[in-house]
């Protein structure tokens, strides 16, 4: 077996850190009756709302037939709401979902920052943010050469 590249180990403990951070978070969210998926998903409607279906999966770690199911599962607890706008179906939340978000959000935040606050100096976060927004943007580009 190859030895792996440095590249490949750093790949593997960011899937591993978010895999246990997604196990932490949907653990913590239960008390605001929550997933750390359906958060995520309340969030970018909140954010960039009203929103299509498609428009919302890409922005999300949802697969299409997942989130599908899920807003379902969000409209039927009265979260969100789809409007038809002629071929086009927009989501929203309620009222109920933002207050839902709202409730949840400040306690979300801090529980995802005591990840770094815990072990990482205020200079050492600035300097992986700028590394993890520039990995970043280099798959987007990789994404849209893809196309």
């Amino acid at each position: 077996m190859q030895k792996n590249t440095r590249g490949s180990l750093i790949w593997l403990r960011l899937t591993r850190f978010t895999h246990q951070s997604n196990l932490l978070s949907n653990d913590f969210l239960k008390k605001f009756d929550l997933t750390s998926a359906q958060f995520d998903v309340l969030m970018q409607i909140s954010t960039y709302e009203p929103i299509t279906q498609s428009e919302l999966a890409e922005k999300v770690t949802v697969t299409q037939g997942g989130i599908s199911r899920m807003l379902t599962r969000l409209e039927k607890e009265g979260l969100i709401e789809r409007k038809q706008d002629w071929k086009t179906k927009t989501i929203s939340l309620t009222k109920k979902g933002r207050e839902k978000l709202d409730h949840a959000f400040e306690a979300q935040l801090a529980f995802q920052s005591s990840f770094f606050d815990e072990c990482l100096s205020k200079e050492e976060q600035k300097i992986l943010y700028t590394l993890m927004s520039r990995v970043q943007k280099n798959s987007e580009k990789k994404k849209m050469q893809t196309r």
